[in-house]
């Protein structure tokens, strides 16, 4: 009879720097994006768990048997109209042989309790079009689509020549 494995959902550490690097660039390639991810493990080190300030990014990791196996990485928005704190998820992610056993979901789940506790009014993250899996997920635990707004992003030459007129 197969063992029920030991599943943890819990705070990032230093040491599991490395592994949610792994696991972003993991989500970049089922993205199309690999290409994209220029982050460093000294920049994510520094970005979660900074010597002289408080952090302005954050991470859950999910393991399973003692192994790191998903993520959820998040900073803080804020809303002016409720003049709260939300959490923006920027990335949440399991890696695919782990898929199934309710990971996505623990991590959401904890990640809900954060706001809860905290008093934040908001829980908000993007999904691609296409990921039709991820979006018939975060329908089935209550989530709503905000189609009425269209993303915008200024970056690369872009941001720079705008910074500079």
């Amino acid at each position: 009879m197969p063992s029920t494995p030991l599943v943890d959902i819990r705070p990032a550490r230093p040491g599991d720097v490395p592994v949610v690097l792994r696991l972003v660039r993991e989500l970049a390639e089922y993205e199309k994006a690999l290409d994209e991810v220029e982050m460093t493990e000294a920049q994510l080190a520094d970005a979660l768990f900074p010597e002289e300030a408080t952090p302005a990014l954050f991470a859950h990791v999910a393991e399973v048997d003692g192994a790191v196996v998903g993520m959820a990485v998040w900073v803080l928005s804020f809303s002016t109209w409720t003049g709260t704190h939300g959490i923006w998820l920027e990335d949440l992610y399991v890696s695919p042989r782990h898929r199934g056993l309710g990971l996505g979901q623990e991590l959401l789940r904890t990640l809900a309790g954060v706001c809860v506790e905290r008093g934040y009014h908001r829980l908000e993250w993007w999904v691609l079009d296409w990921n039709t899996p991820s979006i018939g997920f975060y329908e089935s635990i209550g989530a709503v689509a905000q189609d009425e707004w269209t993303r915008f992003r200024l970056d690369g030459p872009a941001l720079k020549t705008h910074a500079s007129r």
